[in-house]
């Protein structure tokens, strides 16, 4: 049985009752909410991997992404990749791999992490069509449905699958005549090619029973993939990503209907007045299912940096109410992300959920002790409350520091050194509040 099944059941099961611990919130209240699908746990059957909640009341997720290309596939990056992001605080690690033996990558990955792992399983039912058949698009649609099935019962937690791209959206697509970004998902670009070449409509959407029957059987929580997403800011909530958000929600209700975890996947690159929109939208017409925001960026025209775009967009997607947030590194749009990228995306990702997180669940005491800590030059507590604190250890010392009770921003001029010992009673008085 799947955690949602079990928990309309009244069950109480270890990973409800390991989330409430981790978030300080009563296990019925996350029964109720996993019953209701505003939380989703991914916790495959077949794989044991750390225990974490994503939804209504939680803490902001993060999720980051790693995986080979056709261009540079190396499984022992990849794995290198994966640790770093387990290591600096990533919640979940999705493996996008396209490139190489795919499924080596993938089960390297897993065995060397503990975090719930995602992916993409059309990637390798295209990758496989085109070595074998010679072109993605003369994949047999059996191999979908069966690329799906090996990948969960391998233990893969959660699937991104393009089910909200059908006949429909495609033809509202063509009538829209433009796109100033074009089609950035390579899985929603390999499906509409394959779509139009066949004559056909997408499998996925068509058969969307047949998916969730073999997620809801591994218990792998399905992530409705946004295959239309905007990639570029002037494509934001154009009518056919509206349209393929209407039909991911209305697929993520059915899918929770069958039993099956679900979440919806959103932007994107999107301006940041669009984005609480967005969310509205998506959390009236799912039901309040969990929200998958991809970053997102909010402006085109920062390569290098698009971790502090994505940061913005993340910040204030956490404090609108989305549930979990992809990080961007600073590859994006230039190449594929080295290990260093990869803590730079996470940390600048967690940064922008506890931005956000502040706001949505009011939550400011760390910041309050990370506060007295500098007011007292208490260095090793204000290391313990840092999102990094191996970089701030680092920066503090390569700088130098004759006085253990300052730092060399301010020297002998330090403000909280200057007036040390006058205020000090009252503020004792007022820290014991």
């Amino acid at each position: 049985m799947t955690q949602l099944q079990m928990a309309l059941n009244s069950e109480l099961t270890y990973e409800i009752q390991k989330v409430a611990q981790d978030e300080g919130i009563e296990p019925e209240i996350i029964r109720r909410r996993v019953a209701s699908g505003k939380i989703v746990i991914p916790a495959n059957n077949n794989r044991k991997s750390k225990v974490i909640g994503i939804g209504k009341g939680l803490r902001t997720k993060i999720n980051a992404s790693i995986g080979t290309s056709t261009d540079i596939a190396d499984i022992d990056m990849e794995v290198k990749k994966a640790q770093i992001a387990e290591r600096y605080g990533a919640d979940t690690l999705m493996d996008l791999s396209v490139g190489g033996n795919i499924e080596a990558v993938r089960k390297a990955v897993m065995s060397s992490i503990n975090l719930p792992v995602g992916t993409v399983p059309l990637y390798e039912a295209f990758a496989i069509a085109i070595e074998k058949y010679g072109a993605a698009v003369k994949m047999p649609e059996e191999l979908l449905f069966e690329i799906t099935e090996k990948q969960c019962s391998e233990g893969v937690s959660f699937m991104a699958i393009h089910c909200g791209i059908n006949r429909r959206t495609v033809e509202m697509l063509r009538r829209q005549h433009y796109r100033y970004g074009g089609l950035v998902s390579k899985g929603g670009s390999y499906m509409v090619a394959w779509m139009e070449h066949n004559n056909k409509e997408n499998p996925l959407y068509e058969h969307f029973d047949r998916v969730v029957e073999i997620l809801r059987k591994y218990d792998v929580v399905l992530s409705l993939g946004n295959g239309f997403r905007a990639g570029a800011i002037h494509d934001a909530n154009d009518r056919v990503q509206i349209q393929e958000l209407i039909i991911n929600c209305e697929l993520a209700e059915l899918g929770r209907e069958a039993g099956c975890q679900t979440m919806v996947e959103g932007p994107g690159h999107i301006p940041i007045n669009e984005i609480e929109a967005n969310i509205i939208l998506e959390k009236k017409m799912s039901g309040e299912s969990p929200f998958y925001m991809l970053g997102p960026i909010t402006t085109d025209i920062a390569p290098g940096y698009d971790h502090i775009t994505s940061a913005i967009g993340a910040a204030l997607s956490s404090a609108y109410g989305a549930d979990f947030i992809c990080y961007v590194t600073p590859a994006e749009h230039l190449g594929l992300p080295f290990p260093e990228d990869v803590r730079e995306g996470v940390i600048a990702a967690k940064i922008a959920a506890h931005v956000g997180d502040m706001i949505k669940r009011k939550d400011m005491e760390t910041d309050k002790l990370m506060s007295k800590s500098r007011r007292d030059m208490q260095w090793e507590r204000q290391f313990d409350y840092a999102i990094d604190p191996e970089r701030a250890e680092e920066i503090k010392s390569k700088r130098g520091n004759g006085d253990d009770s300052t730092c060399t921003m301010c020297g002998k001029f330090c403000a909280n050194g200057i007036l040390k010992g006058m205020f000090e009673k009252d503020m004792e008085a007022h820290d014991k509040k």
